[in-house]
């Protein structure tokens, strides 16, 4: 009997874009409290400002009871890779504003930027209030008299 023949397939040459994967779509979504916590880590380094509500140290130890830190607000742009990020501050009496609303913005932007990866396209800080220094008096302070003076003299 006669072998029989069967045919070789012909080798198949393939496309090289077949063998590329698919564009993957990758995702990464951080949460409001992860910028928060970001922007009262920078707030705390800042002397002479606090939150609007609150201290920045009650909120780095979590005495805010809520789950969000009052005034400090994140906005998340996934499309372009970057954040809006809002904080609502007190000022201490005496301070040059301008200067305390960049030395704020440059910090938060800088960190942020170096620890999420995104951009920070806006950082606006709004002075919501003042805080008294520690010599002024205001009609909200409790003012302690030590007669302890007059009361040897008479």
């Amino acid at each position: 009997m006669p072998e029989k023949i069967i045919p070789r397939r012909a080798e198949r040459k393939y496309d090289a874009r077949e063998l590329q994967l698919p564009e993957t779509l990758m995702v990464r979504d951080i949460e409001n409290r992860v910028f928060q916590t970001i922007v009262l880590q920078c707030l705390s380094k800042i002397d002479g400002i606090g939150l609007a509500e609150g201290s920045v140290f009650d909120a780095l130890l979590g005495r805010t009871g809520a789950d969000s830190v009052k005034g400090i607000f994140a906005e998340q742009d996934s499309k372009n890779h970057s954040v809006n990020i809002r904080v609502e501050i007190r000022v201490r009496y005496g301070v040059n504003i301008p200067q305390k609303a960049e030395e704020i913005q440059t910090k938060v932007a800088e960190e942020t930027t170096k620890l999420t990866g995104l951009h920070v396209s806006c950082v606006h800080v709004v002075f919501k209030g003042i805080m008294p220094t520690r010599t002024q008096r205001t009609p909200y302070t409790a003012v302690t008299i030590d007669d302890s003076k007059e009361n040897k003299k008479g």
